[in-house]
């Protein structure tokens, strides 16, 4: 049994399966890290809104599962996908057919790339965690001028009760290079289970690097994923995500623009009821001039559910004409919902394009008045109207089979025709 402890919280994880080895100078800070810092409370700024402290309580372990079947959480019919369970590769539901200018390697076979691991550990409880327990991985390297059509497909599904699983990704685009990558997070069966991902992505000089994520664990299941990105000049980032399922989400998603003229796209939607959960952290550091940002984020949320949503955009004193756009709606479906809602900009030049909104609301009782009077029934009429507000998110989808699979969840779980 391996436990860390502090100020009367634990973290608890039976480790039965083998972790990965990193450094012993990562795994040494991870580990202070763990023992020195608590869970993050309400008292600290950036957890205001979202409790934790029941991760603390729950005795983890870590085991391997079986399944026979994963048609149904693959989110594109691309011949290139690593499935994982429970944080542990498996070859046998995977369909390994890796496009040209592409080389994939899941991190248990080629541990030597966590060396390049450049996560934040001080103060970051979680990403410690994912570093001291880390059972696998994957590392996504797309060669200079790689125009990669077929998608890279990383799914992974949770199995079992109490399971914890600490999953990392690490994606290098190349110089001029061209890819999107599908992330898809499941849970097959269980309750009170842990998904704690890192990813590591490095947009290189002129490349274009897209991420469709999908999150639809349970109502059981606790997420929380980083994402450190780091641009260099005339590159474009995008990443939209898609969170539907889950009972308590949240999403750190890290950007240093460190590099002239590029272009951050950072696009969300979070469809909540009965009692779950979703915080949406996000950080664009923009650190040298001429760049562009834009994120929009949507939320509906309804029944006894909560949202957070947290931009914040840094304009460095030397990153003059910068243009960043930043852009909250939400739609309160039950008096009980709630929405905590905080973009913000900090800047220091004086050249710069930037603006930030949030709005709350409820639906036009008079537009679905108007839509009744023309046959559509109450039922449909709310639904259209709420598809129809959360439709310029999903409209940022290029790939048609993940758009596809997003609307048959929306049909599933809230019963929305598009």
């Amino acid at each position: 049994m391996t436990e860390v402890a502090n100020n009367n919280i634990n973290i608890k994880s039976d480790l039965n399966v083998t972790t990965l080895k990193v450094s012993e100078n990562d795994k040494q800070l991870a580990l202070d890290v763990l023992n020195k810092t608590p869970l993050p409370t309400t008292r600290v700024e950036a957890w205001k809104y979202t409790r934790v402290a029941k991760l603390g309580k729950i005795d983890f372990t870590n085991n391997k599962a079986t399944l026979n079947d994963v048609s149904s959480y693959l989110i594109d019919d691309t011949k290139c996908s690593f499935v994982f369970v429970n944080g542990h590769f498996s070859e046998a539901l995977s369909s390994q057919e890796i496009p040209s200018g592409v080389s994939i390697r899941t991190l248990s076979a080629n541990p030597s790339e966590l060396n390049n691991s450049t996560i934040k550990l001080e103060g970051e409880v979680f990403n410690a965690l994912n570093t001291a327990f880390l059972n696998d991985g994957v590392q996504i390297d797309i060669a200079a001028n790689a125009i990669v059509e077929t998608p890279i497909q990383v799914i992974h599904i949770l199995k079992g009760d109490n399971i914890m699983s600490n999953f990392k990704m690490m994606i290098n685009a190349s110089k001029s290079s061209q890819a999107t990558i599908t992330q898809g997070f499941f849970c097959e069966s269980g309750e009170n289970n842990f998904c704690n991902s890192t990813s590591e992505i490095s947009v290189g000089e002129n490349a274009v690097l897209r991420i469709e994520k999908i999150q639809y664990e349970s109502e059981k299941t606790f997420h929380i994923s980083t994402e450190q990105v780091k641009q260099e000049k005339n590159s474009n980032f995008g990443i939209n995500t898609f969170t539907l399922n889950g009972a308590l989400v949240r999403n750190n998603l890290n950007i240093d623009v460190n590099g002239q003229n590029c272009e951050t796209h950072l696009n969300g939607a979070y469809l909540l009821k009965n009692k779950q959960h979703v915080d949406n952290h996000s950080i664009v550091d923009h650190k040298v001039p001429n760049c562009e940002s834009h994120e929009l984020y949507k939320g509906v949320i309804d029944d006894n559910s909560t949202a957070v949503f947290n931009g914040k955009v840094f304009v460095r004193p030397d990153a003059q004409k910068i243009n960043a756009f930043q852009s909250n709606g939400n739609v309160l479906l039950s008096d009980s919902a709630s929405i905590n809602s905080k973009p913000e900009l900090e800047i220091y030049a004086d050249d710069v394009k930037c603006s930030h909104g949030s709005t709350t609301g409820q639906l036009d009782e008079e537009a679905v008045f108007y839509l009744r009077a023309r046959g559509l029934s109450e039922k449909s009429a709310r639904h259209l109207m709420v598809a129809a507000f959360i439709g310029d998110v999903l409209d940022k989808i290029t790939n048609e089979n993940v758009k596809t699979f997003t609307h048959n969840i929306l049909k599933e779980r809230f019963d929305w025709d598009f």
